[in-house]
């Protein structure tokens, strides 16, 4: 007799349809696992064995062989512990086809029968839906993510046992529906620092708010001390609300890397990873192509604070995911692609010991370590940063303000960069595409500019010796400030002020 369960794994950001066949014949009790299973799928046997003696099911005394199909595709994780189960008891006449016939599971179980959250959730059910199922079986903790999949039914289980009365229809299984969604829809400014508490600097704040509302590559330069850091996380409060599509992308990365698995992602995520980090770590990799920092930052910010500190590698690393919004991750035995839409905000001192050109500290650097910590950023990932301001220390009489009660500053400000990016949504007619995200040939062909604008582009690029990703990049940030000033048209003065971010 043979026996069939369907079930789908993650693979990298999509998921891979599998067929988990099982045997019984005469002879030695036994129970193997075949077709490319790791130890953690061979260690099911166990799992597995536990859970229907502990659910209350007998387990065969015979000769028990379960297949993963299709073989060629290598299986890791646990997702394959329900669809194993329920095999073996549809070989021992426990349940009939019917009652698995046209579904999906998906689970891991415990040694008492109960079944735990599974990553990548998201992938499962999308792939599913893709292949045609309109039903599926997933753990009851991952009911609140794939909640927001619609156009196919799935039910939360808790325990073999629940799942065994449900198939017999004596029990009725709580599915996934908007209802149990939990999301945070806290309309109000999000804990942290917002621009109110920062005092003075008025050029970096203006400037981050351009690149917020343009999703701009950002680098902030300045002494120790001077607010960079403080000016990049109120950065971070002034995102956009993610769209329902974002919110989906964002929790299917977190769920793949197992960071949530019973929860939604509903804020743009702010990553800071410390300079320390590996190329592996930021990039994505290992031994099962995990994402990286820079995929987790996607649709957020990836902060690089003191960015010369980071390993030439790393830094290198990052130029072809800044310009392509993806990632291509190629191991041995498969290649996988993660979207990697993030907004650099990079911070650095002038000098190693940060007072170059501080009037109230001497710098004891030489002319070859200045040279040398400034040769970190190089000039190709430099022309990838969108712009670049220079914060000076804050004075001791600023210091001394009393901090205001509210945030208006800040209101006021996030308010003006939702209405920017409405019109950068109604002149490219979808959501997701920012003035940063556009081609040179869609620069050339959306993008409009007045005479005087064009005159003085034209003057400033032979001066500048703008590169031509330079030239685009300047159109671009311009365009974001015309936004953020409510003309359709790029202006002399837009353009005059996207050029003083363009100075190294």
């Amino acid at each position: 007799m043979i026996a069939k369960i369907y079930s789908v794994v993650p693979y990298g950001f999509r998921g891979k349809l599998v067929e988990v066949e099982g045997d019984m014949n005469q002879g030695l009790p036994a129970f193997n696992i075949v077709g490319m299973a790791n130890k953690t799928i061979n260690e099911a046997r166990e799992r597995v064995r536990s859970a229907i003696s502990n659910s209350g099911f007998v387990f065969p005394n015979k000769k028990v062989t379960i297949n993963l199909a299709p073989a060629e595709l290598l299986k890791d994780g646990t997702y394959l512990d329900l669809p194993i189960a329920l095999s073996v008891l549809a070989l021992s006449g426990q349940i009939i086809e019917n009652d698995v016939k046209d579904k999906i599971f998906v689970g891991e179980l415990s040694l008492t029968g109960a079944l735990r959250p599974v990553r990548g959730i998201i992938n499962i059910i999308e792939e599913a839906k893709k292949t045609g199922f309109k039903e599926v079986f997933v753990p009851i903790g991952n009911l609140p993510q794939v909640a927001l999949i619609s156009g196919i039914t799935i039910y939360g289980v808790k325990t073999l046992q629940e799942l065994y009365l449900a198939l017999k229809n004596q029990l009725t299984l709580p599915s996934a529906t908007k209802d149990v969604i939990d999301i945070e829809k806290d309309k109000k400014v999000a804990s942290g620092p917002i621009l109110d508490h920062i005092r003075g600097q008025k050029t970096a704040k203006r400037a981050m708010t351009i690149a917020i509302a343009g999703h701009h590559n950002i680098l902030i330069a300045g002494p120790p001390g001077a607010g960079k850091t403080l000016i990049a996380k109120a950065g971070a409060n002034l995102l956009p609300d993610l769209t329902p599509e974002e919110m989906i992308e964002i929790t299917k990365i977190y769920s793949i890397a197992g960071i949530v698995n019973d929860r939604i992602v509903s804020r743009r995520p702010f990553r800071n990873p410390h300079h320390t980090a590996s190329p592996t770590s930021i990039i994505g990799g290992g031994s099962n192509a995990n994402p990286g920092e820079i995929s987790l930052a996607h649709k957020g910010v990836l902060f690089l604070d003191e960015i010369p500190e980071f390993s030439r590698s790393v830094l290198e690393a990052l130029r072809q995911p800044l310009e392509d919004k993806t990632i291509v991750i190629s191991r041995t035995n498969k290649k996988t692609s993660y979207p990697a839409d993030f907004m650099l905000v990079a911070t650095m001192n002038p000098c190693p010991c940060g007072y170059l050109g501080d009037p109230a500290h001497e710098c004891k650097c030489t002319e070859a370590q200045i040279q040398n910590y400034r040769k970190k950023l190089s000039g190709p990932l430099f022309d990838r940063i969108d712009m670049n301001v220079v914060v000076e220390r804050v004075n001791n009489q600023d210091l001394g303000e009393v901090l205001p009660n509210k945030n208006n500053e800040h209101v006021v400000v996030k308010n003006t960069i939702t209405e920017a990016i409405q019109r950068q949504r109604a002149r490219y007619r979808r959501d997701g595409i920012f003035n940063s995200s556009l081609s040179s040939f869609q620069v050339t062909n959306l993008l409009k500019l007045d005479p005087e604008a064009k005159k003085l582009l034209m003057s400033a690029s032979e001066k500048l010796n703008l590169s031509a990703r330079s030239y685009f990049k300047t159109i671009k940030v311009a365009q974001t400030i015309a936004d953020l000033e409510g003309t359709e048209m790029i202006l002399s003065r837009h353009l005059a002020e996207a050029l003083t971010f363009r100075k190294r």
